[in-house]
């Protein structure tokens, strides 16, 4: 059977890494899309707006699996997406320090063709360490909480912050890979399976 074409529809250079480890073929697509988050929990929020990327992006192609992905924070009862400024970020982690958070990533695949589609999703519990003011300012000064739900990036320098993972560690960086190859497989995606879980016997975290 044919691979049908894989187009990633996102500007995450996380996913584009994760996704180019598989060694499947795939074409990287650029979106506009402005994220506005609805009055929705924190799943149905992240699963509307991971569909909402898919329909814009299928519109741009003619033909192929489009994937995309779509990352919340939420705390207290308060969704969190990509700061917006400096100050945001700081915000955002003087917000998460000393706490437990939840993490929600929707995956959603959409075959540009025929307009069929498939959702799914995953949730991680992250305990942030208690953070002081210098090294909150410190870690905000370092720019790498400006692409990042939540303000931090478990992959990078932010790892430092955290002193808990409880569930997909992939799914924090903002990919769970193995809903994704779940997923891939109802739409005959050949993910390499040896190569998912090589990803997960040795996590950094």
């Amino acid at each position: 059977m044919i691979q049908p074409p894989l187009v990633l529809a996102t500007r995450s250079p996380r996913r584009i890494r994760l996704i180019a480890g598989l060694g499947i073929p795939f074409r990287l697509l650029h979106i506009k899309f402005r994220e506005h988050f609805p009055g929705l929990p924190v799943e149905e929020a992240a699963r509307l707006l991971a569909w909402r990327k898919a329909e814009t992006a299928s519109r741009a192609v003619g033909r192929g699996i489009v994937v995309t992905a779509d990352t919340i924070v939420a705390i207290d009862g308060t969704l969190l997406g990509k700061p917006r400024s400096r100050p945001d970020a700081v915000a955002m982690l003087t917000h998460l320090s000393g706490k437990t958070h939840e993490v929600v990533t929707a995956v959603a695949l959409k075959d540009a063709r025929t307009g069929c589609g498939i959702l799914g999703s995953e949730r991680s519990l992250v305990t942030f360490r208690r953070l002081s003011r210098p090294a909150i300012n410190r870690y905000a000064e370092t720019g790498e909480p400006m692409d990042k739900a939540g303000g931090y990036g478990i992959q990078g320098k932010g790892r430092e912050l955290i002193s808990r993972i409880r569930g997909d560690y992939f799914n924090v960086v903002g990919f769970p890979m193995r809903l994704f190859a779940t997923l891939g497989t109802r739409f005959g995606l050949r993910i390499p399976a040896h190569r998912i879980e090589a990803l997960y016997r040795r996590p950094p975290l």
